[in-house]
C-alpha cells in the first residue's frame, strides 16, 4: 500500500526545519499533527493530601519543561517563595534554560545533563547532602525513582500533574495510512476515543519499548518501530518504511 498520509500523535512542530516537513515534501505526503494526550495540573487542594512540604527540600530535579511549569504553579498556589539557595538539576540544557521563565538564571545553582537521566544521575550523586523533590506526572518512567533509590539519593516524588486523553471525536471519519505514537498514553487515548477501532490496513508506528509493548498489549499490529540501529529517530524509521512500500507496485 502506497503511503500518502500520516497522523503524528504530537503537537505540530514550532520550527519550520522539522524533519517531518522534509519528509512530507520529499514523498509528497499529507502529515497532520494532533496530540492524543494532554496534561492538566493537579489542584493544590488535592496535592496537599500528599503531605509534601516544600520547606523540606534543598534541590529539585526537573525531567521536562512541563515539570518546571507545574512546580512553580504549585509553589505559587501554596504561596511558598522558592529560596535563592535552591539547587536545580535538569535533564538537559534546553530544559535548564527554560527556568529563565521563573528565576534569575545566572544567580542560581543550576546543573544539567545531556538528555538522558543516567547522565543527570552522575551529577546528582555528587550532591549527596541535598534533599531532592522530583515533580512528576501521575504516569511517569519508573526507572527515575528506581535509579534515585538505588543510588541512595534522599528524594521525594511529587505528583503535580496528570496525563489525560484528548477528545478526538472529530477524527472519527478521518483515515490515515500511518498512525505514529510516542507513549503508552497515546495508545490508551486511541482506544478510549475509538473503542471499536479496527486497524485493517492502517500501519502503526511506535517510538520506544514501552510504546511498542502498549501496541501489542492492545492486540494491534506493530508495523514500524524506532529507535533501532539503522533508524535512531522516528522520521528516519518512517522514511525507510515509505521508501520500501512506495516502490511496490
Amino acid at each position: 500500500m502506497k503511503v500518502k498520509s500520516i497522523l503524528v500523535s504530537q503537537p505540530k512542530p514550532q520550527t519550520e526545519k522539522s524533519p517531518y516537513f522534509d519528509l512530507a515534501e520529499k514523498f509528497n505526503l499529507k502529515i497532520d499533527f494532533r496530540p492524543f494526550i494532554q496534561v492538566e495540573g493537579i489542584p493544590a487542594k488535592e496535592f496537599r493530601q500528599s503531605r509534601v512540604n516544600f520547606e523540606d527540600f534543598t534541590a529539585v530535579i526537573f525531567t521536562s519543561r512541563t515539570a518546571i511549569d507545574h512546580f512553580f504553579r504549585m509553589t505559587e498556589e501554596y504561596r511558598y517563595t522558592v529560596p535563592d539557595t535552591m539547587k536545580y538539576f535538569c535533564i538537559s540544557e534546553s530544559t535548564a534554560y527554560y527556568l529563565q521563565k521563573y528565576i534569575v538564571y545566572r544567580k542560581r545553582k543550576i546543573f544539567y545533563g545531556k538528555r538522558r537521566f543516567e547522565d543527570l544521575m552522575e551529577i546528582i550523586t555528587k550532591h549527596t547532602s541535598e534533599k531532592f523533590i522530583v515533580p512528576l506526572s501521575d504516569i511517569h518512567k519508573q526507572d527515575i525513582p528506581k535509579q534515585l533509590t538505588k543510588a541512595k539519593v534522599n528524594f521525594e516524588k511529587a505528583i503535580m500533574y496528570r496525563t489525560i486523553s484528548s477528545n478526538l471525536s472529530n477524527l472519527a471519519d478521518v483515515n490515515y495510512d500511518i498512525l505514529v505514537f510516542f507513549s503508552p498514553s497515546g495508545i490508551k487515548s486511541l482506544l478510549q476515543n475509538f473503542p471499536d477501532f479496527k486497524q485493517n490496513d492502517t500501519k502503526i508506528a511506535a517510538f520506544g519499548p514501552t510504546t511498542e509493548k502498549a501496541v501489542l498489549d492492545a492486540n494491534l499490529r506493530l508495523d514500524i518501530k524506532a529507535p533501532i540501529p539503522q533508524a535512531p529517530s522516528m522520521t528516519m524509521a518512517l522514511e525507510q518504511y515509505i521508501k520500501k512500500e512506495n516502490k511496490k507496485k
